[in-house]
């Protein structure tokens, strides 16, 4: 849109705020790192609101707000109110440069995201859709994924204390969290299998879209009547060994997470610092029967960067800074599979959460850095032989496919849905060099 547009959506906001009895303003912080550190106010018309931002954003001490002065950021919730379809570049009655016509809290935490997409980069940092944790020796791990494809359990070990859960930065000083808070998925959440999580949900935590019984007030994590994407947002000290403040040093290591319901991605794969590009560029994962109308077969996805939807410069110039600090800090760069195995979504099974905890294990070991591999057909992925506490017949995916030709048919279709993808991310963009863009591009599967 165009920002007369944008004035004219901001009004409408400010005149619909204007008219009721009593607002919520909350002052809080994007971003860990002083250096990288932006001002942020809330002004919405629902305590939920206020209280969400509060969770989400980083908290101020009350020195820290009675010197907050001007924020550098407003965000202006008038959510219960449309916006005026009518107007230029409007196409329903939603809009998120200022919130009309949508009450999902999600927008302000995903607006702020965006921003620091745009803001980050512009100081040489490079913004992430990520989890992060640290190991005892101060080794540091990244998860980039989309939503379930596991960031948020396997970034939560009670082993490591935890960074965050979902949005990071990197700059010359290390990581830091842009946030204060956690959003975590709560759909089948179970106390032995995500105990972290489960006991940070207290006083304070947000629940949403949560079946529970209204007389004992006890939540049924295993009901999706309303949604599948139920959610809880707590502030990260909820997380019993969360770091605090949430910064660390330059990660060892980085995995990048999908959910393949084709069944064809190994459970672990090292990438080179091309093919890291290439699938961080790529983005993908896969939607399985049942998650969204319309969906019966199990459907690729692409979302470049691990977040297309916020990102204000080409995917290139992410994933050129990306590359940077892979081989400037020496980082290991994986691909794990959390998807199925044996066979596609109604074939095959998920593989086990204990399964992708022990190749997770076997990174930060160092276990899987000296391992011996083999080289997958078509994506020509290194695949590690052994893993400790894996059933070797399950990291070459072919030999846990009972039908050979099947899987073969399967790997071919989406290595060419990953080519198609790609073809419009070829020219580089203008961030990487004619050469880069070419090994780039020679980095990802060959159906």
């Amino acid at each position: 849109m165009d920002e007369h547009t944008f004035i004219l959506n901001r009004e409408r906001a400010v005149d619909y705020l204007n008219t009721l009895d009593r607002l919520y303003v909350f002052d809080g912080f994007a971003g860990w790192d002083p250096a990288a550190r932006f001002k942020i106010r809330v002004v919405c018309a629902r305590p939920y609101h206020a209280l969400f931002m509060n969770n989400m954003l980083i908290r101020p001490t009350e020195e820290e707000l009675a010197g907050f002065g001007q924020p550098d950021f407003t965000i202006l919730n008038a959510g219960a109110f449309p916006a005026n379809r009518f107007t230029s570049f409007m196409t329903s009655p939603t809009s998120i440069d200022v919130i009309l016509g949508t009450q999902y809290a999600g927008e302000m935490k995903k607006g702020v995201f965006s921003l620091m997409n745009y803001m980050l980069p512009k100081m040489g940092i490079l913004s992430l859709h990520s989890g992060c944790n640290e190991g005892k020796d101060g080794d540091v791990t990244l998860f980039f994924g989309l939503s379930g494809t596991g960031k948020t359990t396997l970034s939560a070990d009670p082993r490591r204390p935890l960074i965050g859960d979902d949005e990071h930065g990197w700059s010359d000083r290390g990581v830091f969290n842009i946030e204060g808070g956690c959003y975590a998925k709560a759909i089948g959440l179970k106390e032995e299998s995500e105990p972290d999580i489960y006991r940070a949900i207290r006083f304070g935590t947000i629940l949403e879209n949560v079946v529970f019984d209204e007389d004992s007030r006890v939540v049924d994590y295993e009901a999706g009547a309303i949604t599948e994407n139920t959610r809880a947002s707590y502030p990260i000290e909820h997380i019993a060994n969360a770091k605090i403040p949430c910064v660390g040093g330059h990660p060892r290591n980085i995995i990048m997470l999908a959910c393949d319901a084709y069944g064809v991605l190994p459970p672990v794969a090292k990438l080179t610092k091309e093919q890291a590009m290439y699938y961080f560029i790529s983005g993908y994962t896969a939607k399985v029967a049942g998650t969204e109308d319309g969906v019966t077969e199990p459907e690729a996805t692409f979302s470049a960067c691990f977040g297309s939807a916020f990102l204000m410069w080409h995917p290139t110039k992410y994933a050129s800074m990306l590359a940077e600090r892979v081989e400037q800090h020496g980082t290991n760069v994986w691909l794990v599979n959390t998807g199925w195995t044996g066979g596609p979504y109604g074939v095959g099974r998920r593989f086990k959460l204990r399964h992708t905890r022990a190749i997770v294990d076997a990174i930060h070991s160092g276990e899987l850095a000296a391992a011996q591999y083999d080289t997958m057909p078509v994506f020509n992925l290194q695949v590690p032989t052994v893993v400790s506490g894996v059933p070797s017949e399950a990291l070459m995916p072919v030999n846990s496919w009972a039908d050979k030709e099947a899987y073969r048919r399967k790997l071919a279709h989406l290595g060419a849905q990953f080519v198609k993808n790609f073809k419009k991310f070829e020219d580089g963009g203008g961030h990487v060099s004619a050469d880069e863009a070419l090994a780039i591009l020679a980095a990802g599967p060959n159906p």
